[in-house]
């Protein structure tokens, strides 16, 4: 006897009742269980982060409330506390690192799918990626012991004499301070936005390279006017994501700030960074306000990457978006 034809295949797999009426797949409805039940759980530790540092943090919150914010003013021994120079810190090194790291970045992922012939694509990108994996605290030893003399005694006195006009290249030359954990930053943000910019810049149709040589363009103008705009929104990406690297960068940059609770224009002087101060005083705060003042440090910077990303997210759909008039 023939099978029949007529019968719906979706009859023969399990079904289930809904409670509205309608047909529901048992699969599907355990399937999309299980993926909300995993994306809440990302939910609801975020929210268990902030909770508990908001906890520890209302002591400090009680005692100084927004003039922690704006203070500048750090003194455990009078229960002072101010958070203005470390937010400052925080976003001069991050932003100083950024402006050395992006063209570098940018550089190297041109250079590795545009311009590198093929024997020196693989090799020079194991290189770039190795760079990452290298431990945070052999940059801060490199810098302690190779870069900060080198920006002692050869780069800032250069600096300071031919820029010396501006405020940000004055001031004594010490080595250790916002100039060195902005380098440091930069050199270790590098290898996440260079790969992840050279995936993007792979990822461009060739269809759309053929499409500008063929129109005459040399190899910069299909590089500036086709390339590198379908692939901005990738590269803001992979910027938004060196800078999410920098913010929370704790150990190599402690080591070559300099440490010291100040604002200053010159990128000489020595700075200090919110991860910094918290890894330097955590073990050694003893009353309930020194602790809750940097569980509160700790709650801004959380705050701080929160909307940072937020903003990039933002930025990334803007800058991604088709022109208007264009077809989507």
């Amino acid at each position: 006897m023939a099978p029949r034809t007529d019968v719906p295949l979706t009859r023969r797999r399990p079904r289930l009742l809904a409670l509205l009426g309608s047909e529901v797949n048992l699969g599907d409805v355990l399937f999309r269980s299980v993926a909300a039940l995993f994306g809440l759980s990302i939910v609801l530790v975020l929210g268990a982060m902030a909770m508990e540092m908001w906890i520890a943090a209302r002591p400090s919150i009680a005692h100084s409330g927004w003039r922690f914010i704006v203070g500048r003013d750090w003194d455990p021994v009078r229960d002072s506390f101010g958070a203005l120079p470390f937010i400052y810190g925080t976003l001069v090194s991050s932003i100083l690192a950024l402006c050395i790291a992006v063209p570098i970045s940018l550089g190297v992922a041109v250079f590795l799918t545009e311009l590198a012939p093929p024997w020196l694509r693989s090799p020079v990108s194991f290189l770039v990626e190795l760079l990452a994996a290298v431990p945070s605290v052999i940059y801060g030893l490199w810098g302690i012991f190779a870069l900060a003399p080198f920006l002692r005694n050869h780069a800032e006195p250069f600096l300071g004499e031919t820029l010396g006009f501006l405020p940000l290249f004055r001031g004594p030359h010490q080595g250790f301070g916002m100039l060195a954990g902005g380098i440091i930053l930069a050199i270790m943000i590098t290898p996440t936005i260079s790969s992840v910019s050279r995936e993007v810049l792979r990822a461009v149709p060739d269809t759309l390279r053929e499409g500008a040589f063929a129109l005459g363009s040399t190899r910069w103008e299909a590089l500036r006017y086709a390339i590198l705009p379908y692939a901005r929104s990738g590269i803001v990406g992979a910027i938004i994501l060196g800078l999410g690297r920098a913010l929370g960068e704790t150990m190599a940059i402690t080591m070559v700030i300099g440490n010291r609770a100040d604002i200053s224009v010159s990128l000489f002087a020595p700075g200090y960074t919110m991860a910094s101060v918290i890894a330097n005083e955590f073990t050694e705060a003893t009353g309930d306000i020194h602790l809750g003042a940097l569980a509160e440090i700790g709650l801004l910077l959380f705050a701080l990457t929160l909307i940072l990303n937020i903003v990039a997210r933002a930025l990334v759909w803007r800058v991604g978006r088709p022109p208007e008039g264009a077809r989507a």
